[in-house]
């Protein structure tokens, strides 16, 4: 395991150039550290960002729900994630605005996490205001690898992967893998069946390094979503219960890149093909007591664009200069996103359904300096437009509103300036000042709207851009060469939040807000076997208007945040553990609705020579019965009265579960 690293660097195939560091909350995570790491699902690679907690409240296939700096992000609000250069969040999404799924990705090819807190960052745009993460892939493997898992609840893995040099500075990565997954529920099988691809080529023209990468990921998987807490409790199900069997979904994502570097230059190209169908069942029979609340959502889309950093050096009134500029382009062409009323997975009527374009175009660029000998400045500005274009394609929907009105045009722009001050006291003291402004974009549909699609009620539309602003005051030492610890004070004001709503199963804008936290980092390494982290993080979120009838509290909001882990590598022997704690949140807006805790414990102990590595997992060690995630609204059993009851609706952690891999390179 590597510490996390605040090196002036760039990483080949990334896309962009990485300037100096600019806070002490930015860092860089070895993907070798995902080697003796335990891990439940794909999503966790992301709990490699300090403070950030990966959980779960439906299927196997669905992207994560995600926390950190007193945020609820959903899927990936408020986050931006890159895969070698390319874009995850996707805007105007079928399930959620910023939807985040990773799922593609094959933790064994992870071969490094940049990731970055707060708006401080020129060269990231959308969906950055609680931070930003850029993972890239392996481009070298020495041998070939086939690996075989399996596991309690009928899990079961097979993967192959290497890599080649073919000479002449030409190298080959590859990788294929294949899940399934029943899962641990009374009522349903998971039944996921996962595939994964990956192919890499790299070679050198000169001084210029290429990378091209194609990625295939196809996923199908059924659900067990939240649960209502009073269905448990009078018997109903059971605490692993589902009450609509036919919640699940399908998905896709086949990709294309090409990116280069160089001293001078860094980009990338891509292009993306990417489709989900989603069913799901939070409600019941609060709307329709016949058929049930069960919905589809739908995502088909194509996503083209590329980004590119350019470095310069110049000498200024006898002052250096650092420069790093740039562009980036990307053009959402959503074919058909829409939201159905349907049953046992048939669609019954149209709610919405739309043909969306959507292009946002972005330049930045930052200048690092030394005003003075010990104190580095860094300027960053940015400036973001974005163009909305909206086809309806129903006319008349299922609940007889006319929505060809909702189709439009919209554009917006908005400047986010950046400041940032680093005082390099020492090599063991660094102090660092930042501020800057970010952004998040809402879904196209909201820019456009003129009727509510449920009852033909005036809609009002929402602003297409909402600005966040972030300052964070934060110090790194280094006591020995063997201890590292960063210290950081933060807060962050957004103009609009983005809140999940559970009988539409998506996000909406909300209030403006304010976040404040502290966050406390440890990396201990005593020996060159053994090395210790511990992650804590502390945040108060509050709404910064008044409303009647409602209160401050921003609902879903963790209050703290804890992780720790211990990592040893001998010369066969190797073990990890993790611990981590998602704090109480509130469930509506006075607090008066609180999700308790969540503490999980996961171990790894494995034996390794140099053609044969045996791994055994214990997930869940100490079998907690905490929950993923807890919701408050309103929701229907039959027989219950017609507007139904509000009750906490929660999705449980898994049982303590077991999974032993066997790997043969060669």
């Amino acid at each position: 395991m590597q510490a996390h690293e605040l090196q002036s660097v760039r990483v080949e195939g990334q896309g962009a150039a990485q300037p100096p560091p600019v806070a002490a909350s930015e860092g860089r995570v070895s993907g070798d550290e995902l080697s003796t790491r335990p891990i439940l699902r794909t999503g966790e690679i992301m709990e490699t960002v300090p403070g950030m907690i990966a959980t779960q409240h439906s299927g196997s296939g669905k992207a994560n729900q995600y926390f950190l700096r007193g945020f609820n992000l959903d899927h990936g609000t408020d986050f931006n994630t890159s895969v070698d250069g390319m874009p995850v969040n996707m805007p105007t999404h079928g399930h959620g605005q910023g939807y985040t799924d990773i799922n593609f990705l094959i933790p064994e090819m992870v071969d490094d996490i940049y990731y970055r807190k707060g708006p401080y960052y020129a060269g990231v745009g959308d969906f950055s205001g609680a931070g930003s993460a850029d993972i890239s892939t392996r481009l070298y493997l020495d041998r070939q690898r086939i690996k075989f898992t399996g596991g309690g609840d009928d899990y079961y893995r097979a993967l192959f992967y290497g890599g080649k040099d073919l000479g002449q500075d030409r190298n080959l990565a590859y990788a294929v893998e294949t899940q399934t997954y029943n899962g641990p529920w009374k009522d349903i099988s998971e039944d996921v069946e996962k595939y994964n691809g990956l192919l890499s080529y790299g070679w050198r023209a000169r001084d210029t390094r290429y990378v091209t990468t194609l990625m295939a990921y196809r996923n199908q998987w059924n659900s067990a979503d939240q649960i209502p807490r009073r269905a448990v409790r009078s018997g109903l199900i059971d605490d692993l219960g589902s009450l609509d069997q036919d919640a699940g979904g399908e998905s896709h994502r086949y990709s294309l890149s090409l990116s280069w570097d160089n001293p001078r230059q860094q980009g990338t190209l891509y292009a993306i093909d990417y489709g989900l169908n989603l069913w799901s069942d939070f409600t019941y029979f609060l709307d329709d007591p016949v058929d049930g609340d069960e919905f589809e959502q739908l995502d088909e889309r194509q996503v083209y664009g590329g980004k590119v950093a350019f470095n310069n050096d110049l000498t200024l009134g006898g002052i250096d200069f650092t420069s790093v500029w740039g562009m980036q382009l990307r053009h959402d062409n959503i074919g058909d996103v829409g939201l159905f009323n349907s049953a046992g997975r048939d669609r019954l009527a149209t709610v919405r359904r739309d043909q969306v374009r959507e292009t946002a175009a972005g330049v930045f660029g930052s200048l690092s300096f030394f005003p003075l000998r010990d104190v580095r400045a860094t300027l960053g500005l940015r400036y973001d437009h974005y163009y909305f274009d909206v086809d309806d394609k129903v006319g008349v929907n299922g609940n007889g509103v006319d929505l060809s009105s909702n189709s439009g045009h919209a554009d917006d722009g908005i400047v986010s300036p950046k400041l940032s001050l680093a005082w390099l006291v020492s090599e063991r003291m660094e102090y660092y000042l930042s501020t800057g402004y970010g952004f998040h974009s809402n879904d196209a549909r909201g820019t456009t709207i003129r009727v509510n699609p449920d009852d033909g009620s005036a809609a009002d539309k929402v602003d297409p851009l909402v600005r966040s602003r972030g300052e964070e005051l934060g110090a790194r030492f280094y006591p020995g060469d063997d201890l590292e610890v960063s210290l950081a004070l933060w807060q962050l004001r957004l103009d609009s939040e983005l809140l999940f709503v559970g009988d539409a199963g998506n996000t909406e804008a909300g209030r403006p807000s304010l976040r404040r936290g502290v966050e406390l980092n440890v990396f201990y390494r005593p020996s060159r076997q053994l090395s210790l982290d511990l992650e804590l993080a502390a945040t108060r979120a509050r709404y910064r208007d008044s409303v009647a009838g409602e209160g401050d509290y921003v609902e879903g909001a963790p209050n703290r945040v804890i992780g720790a882990g211990i990592h040893y590598h001998a010369e066969h022997w190797f073990a990890g553990y993790r611990l981590r704690h998602l704090g109480p949140r509130p469930l509506d807006s006075a607090s008066d609705q609180e999700s308790g805790s969540t503490t999980i414990q996961n171990v790894k102990v494995g034996l390794r020579n140099r053609n044969w590595e045996l791994a055994l997992e214990l997930l869940n060690l100490t079998d907690a019965d905490d929950h993923d995630i807890d919701y408050f609204y309103a929701s229907r059993l039959q027989g219950e009265a017609a507007g139904g009851v509000e009750d906490i609706h929660y999705h449980p952690i898994l049982p303590r579960t077991w999974r032993l891999s066997v790997e043969r390179a060669f």
